[in-house]
């Protein structure tokens, strides 16, 4: 039996001026798998993200979610639409509670109503292991909580999609392993999860497979400890020449 292809790239390309940062790049992520993205700085995968969840245009190629063609929807459609993501700074409404930062999620990305929004943003608030913060500042949590809050509200607005930036950056081990428990728990509801991170333990702990960046060009994919062991994966990502 096929798999289902949630979202599809193809032949995907992004250049500033003379700069060119993707070159395209093809990729399918099957619905109710998680993709984790590899890549050394400046790879392009964060560029990757931002064509993807409208923050900017494809300089060439297509992307479709589903059987829609994305073509220059603005992030606030694309939410609507069922893509939800995380930055690799969190960027949480400092001056609100955690809680209401998720309801400013759930209302406006997710489309809910107010008496809908607050059942749904207190589940996934205890979810995300935030319910004893709910009216904490969220200008004051911790990068832990505030991690945890960049997933809860992209969480809010209902995704069929997630894209996750560098999520477990900046964190202790021990700190890392909750959050990637977290991400396990998230898979396992049946969201989609496209992964870019630098920690790699994170990433194996969690992916179904593996694409790998370079210079804005895909040099590998498939399973993770296939992807690890290619010589050009270990050149560039890992600074071993095979």
């Amino acid at each position: 039996m096929s798999r289902e292809i949630l979202l599809q790239a193809r032949d995907v390309s992004k250049s500033f001026g003379a700069v060119r940062v993707l070159h395209e790049v093809s990729f399918d992520v099957y619905r109710g798998e998680v993709l984790g993205i590899l890549g050394p700085n400046g790879a392009g995968k964060t560029t990757l993200f931002n064509m993807i969840s409208g923050d900017i245009k494809p300089s060439g190629g297509d992307i479709r979610l589903g059987e829609i063609a994305l073509r220059g929807e603005p992030p606030f459609k694309r939410c609507r639409m069922g893509i939800g993501r995380t930055y690799q700074i969190p960027r949480p409404y400092s001056g609100m509670t955690t809680f209401e930062n998720l309801l400013v999620a759930a209302a406006f990305g997710g489309g809910r109503s107010e008496s809908d929004a607050y059942a749904f943003c207190a589940q996934v608030l205890t979810d995300c292991e935030l319910a004893d913060k709910a009216n904490t500042s969220s200008g004051s949590l911790t990068l832990l909580d505030r991690k945890r809050l960049e997933l809860a509200r992209a969480l809010a607005s209902d995704p069929k999609l997630l894209l996750l930036d560098e999520i477990a950056g900046g964190l202790t081990e021990e700190e890392s392993r909750s959050l990637v428990a977290l991400v396990r728990r998230i898979r396992d509801r049946g969201v989609t999860i496209v992964w870019i991170e630098h920690v790699l333990h994170a990433l194996m702990a969690v992916a179904d497979r593996l694409m790998v960046l370079n210079f804005g060009e895909k040099i590998a994919e498939g399973l993770p400890q296939e992807v690890i062991a290619n010589p050009e994966v270990k050149r560039v990502y890992m600074g071993v020449e095979a």
